[in-house]
């Protein structure tokens, strides 16, 4: 699985990069508007799901939950700064999917007693896109978290994220983690909607 994270860029806007990530054959949009408001999110919200709904995608908001509760997004992804995963649970209900970021195995057992979906683990290595990063990974850190998840009975997907490029992705999926989020790799790219859809392909190997 590969999630797109919207950035923006010089070239491309939130809703470009949305657009080109589907048209590559991506199926889970995540809108990451760091610092802005509800105010500011919401009319491009909304054209991003109509947009995943089209194209029977998955749309997650980050960090927002009264804005996923009232636009009805599939889900919303919490960082560790943000909203504690249980209380948005109560606010969001049962149905709606909830991603929470993590750095340590510690952090994936507080999500998962919390009530999390699935887990954004990172940062694979540096990246640009994120301010305040945690502690690099890298492959030998997946290997150890997928390791004490099994030992644990943690059955929770995992999803690699932080400046993972196209020949990184077969080494992260010999980790045993269950996907692989990306932005600024496809939107560097000459072609984003071909990246997209080689990514996808080197994922399927």
């Amino acid at each position: 699985m590969i999630q797109f994270i919207s950035h923006y860029t010089e070239h491309y806007s939130y809703l470009d990069g949305i657009r080109m990530a589907l048209q590559g054959g991506c199926r889970w949009i995540q809108l990451r508007m760091k610092d802005a408001t509800d105010e500011e999110i919401r009319p491009i919200a909304l054209q991003a799901m109509q947009l995943c709904k089209d194209a029977h995608a998955t749309f997650i908001i980050d960090d927002h939950v009264a804005l996923v509760k009232e636009l009805g997004a599939d889900g919303v992804h919490l960082g560790k700064k943000d909203m504690p995963i249980d209380q948005a649970r109560q606010i969001l209900g049962p149905q709606t999917i909830i991603g929470g970021t993590a750095n340590t195995f510690e952090d994936i057992q507080a999500h998962a007693a919390s009530g999390a979906n699935y887990i954004g683990c990172g940062p694979f290595r540096f990246t640009t896109t994120k301010k305040g990063l945690s502690p690099i990974l890298g492959l030998e850190g997946y290997r150890q978290i997928v390791s004490l998840m099994r030992k644990a009975h943690i059955d929770l997907p995992i999803v690699a994220i932080g400046g993972i490029t196209a020949q990184d992705i077969p080494d992260i999926m010999q980790t045993g983690v269950n996907g692989i989020a990306l932005s600024g790799t496809v939107l560097r790219a000459d072609n984003p909607i071909k990246e997209m859809q080689r990514l996808l392909q080197l994922i399927k190997k």
